[in-house]
């Protein structure tokens, strides 16, 4: 009887992101949330936006890897951890912000 490997995405054993993967993913989410926004923000702020965003995760990296699958609980960590700094950054309003990025991102 042949053995058959489990599909590749049911992997319990799922690695983490790599640093490119990481950078890449926040680079789209906050365009997203930037476009929702329909704010002109200027690109050296975006990138500003961009490295706070991934050092804020790297930071939580085993937690959000952890909870990779819960949009909603994801979204309360942006919004704790992320949202404040970067909406005093790009000088918008924080709750705007969130909803932008909660709409955004799908939690």
């Amino acid at each position: 009887m042949p053995h058959t490997p489990p599909p590749k995405h049911s992997n319990p054993q799922r690695q983490l992101p790599s640093a490119r993967g990481i950078r890449r993913a926040c680079s789209k989410e906050l365009y997203r949330t930037r476009k929702k926004l329909k704010t002109y923000i200027s690109p050296d702020l975006v990138e500003q936006g961009d490295h706070l965003y991934v050092r804020k995760v790297a930071e939580n990296l085993l937690w959000i890897h952890e909870h990779h699958s819960n949009r909603k609980l994801l979204c309360d960590w942006w919004d704790e951890n992320v949202c404040s700094e970067l909406a005093a950054l790009w000088k918008v309003d924080e709750a705007e912000l969130a909803a932008a990025f909660r709409s955004s991102f799908g939690g």
